[in-house]
Order: structure tokens, then sequence, then C-alpha cells
């Protein structure tokens, strides 16, 4: 056997080395990130439901809150009371017009039943899915242009994405969350 028939039977397995490498490298990648992506979907799912928690809390209770056990325990066993409104418009003798508004209590429904699914584990709504991590709370007071406002802000404490970060300058590649420490916002990174 010549030099140049060893040579390419060497080449040849070191081609198919490469290539094998180069694949699973990719496949890989592939699969991670669909890890990543199913991950976070549940991570936005649970900051939606929190959201939505969060905001019934704050129209019970006129703040919201920054304590995990209020809030399942205001889900848990609170109420949230359905209204009815009606306006009627009376024409003044003047030419002006008078409104007179009627708020009427229909009844009430358990925040449970209306914010979440029978089978939801309310317990776990504090924990990031998949994980015994907490997530971030905080609510406040802050002074926007003279008035004192409620804000909320609740971020996922240690993001599956390693791209995610506090010091990203891409607003939408920080760790996920909704709301704002600065803003009077309940809206998510993720929207």
């Amino acid at each position: 056997m010549n030099i140049t028939k060893i040579l390419t039977v060497v080449f040849y397995l070191v081609s198919i080395g490469l290539a094998y490498f180069l694949i699973s490298g990719i496949s890989h990648d592939i699969e991670q990130e669909k890890l990543i992506n199913s991950i976070e979907l549940k991570v936005i799912d649970k900051l939606m439901q929190i959201r939505d928690a969060e905001i019934s809390y704050q129209v019970s209770n006129g703040v919201f809150t920054s304590d995990w056990d209020k809030l399942v325990n205001f889900v848990d066993t609170g109420r949230i009371y359905i209204t009815e409104r009606k306006e009627t418009i009376i024409t003044l003798d003047y030419g002006a017009d008078s409104v007179v508004l009627q708020i009427d209590t229909l009844g009430s429904v358990p925040v449970i039943d209306s914010l979440f699914s029978s089978d939801f584990d309310i317990k776990r709504l504090p924990f990031v899915p998949d994980s015994d991590k907490k997530f971030l709370l905080w609510a406040d007071k802050i002074n926007k242009s003279g008035v004192m406002v409620d804000v909320i802000e609740v971020v996922d404490p240690d993001p599956m994405d390693p791209t995610r970060h506090e010091d990203n300058e891409i607003k939408n590649r920080k760790p996920l969350r909704f709301g704002s420490r600065t803003d009077v916002t309940t809206a998510g990174n993720w929207e």
C-alpha cells in the first residue's frame, strides 16, 4: 500500500469524525434552544398569572403587595365583586348635561375560580416553574410628577437562558419580568 492510499484513508476517517462532532454539536444547541424556549413559555405563563393576581389584589385593596403570603391568601380566600354601572344623562334647562352614575353590586366570585383553572396549585404561585426558587417580588409607591402611584415588579431570579442578564442593554433580553420600579406599568418584557 502506498502513502497516497494511507493518507486518503486517514483523511477520510478524520473527516467522518469531524462531521460527527459538528452534527452532534449543532443538534445539542438545537435541543438546548428548545428546552430554553419551553421553560421560558412556562415562566411567562406564571408571570401572567401573578400579574392577574396582583391586579386583582390592587383593585380590592388599593395597593399592590410585595408579600407572597398575602397574595396567596388573597387568591385562595378572597372574592372579586361583580358590579353593574349605569349612567343617566340629564339635560339641564340651560343646555348643559348632568351625568348620574349608579353602581350596583351584583354579587361576588372567589378570586381563585375567576383567575385560575381548577387544577392550579395556589401554593406554587410564588415559585418559578420546575424550580424551588421564588420570583423576586417588589411593590411600593413612587412619586411620579408629584403624585404617589403604586408600582410593582416581578422578576425571574435565575433565567434558564444564559444570555438573559440584568446588564443587557436590550430590554427584552433582560431576565423575564413584568412591571417596573420606575414606571407605572404592568407590561412584561416579553410583550
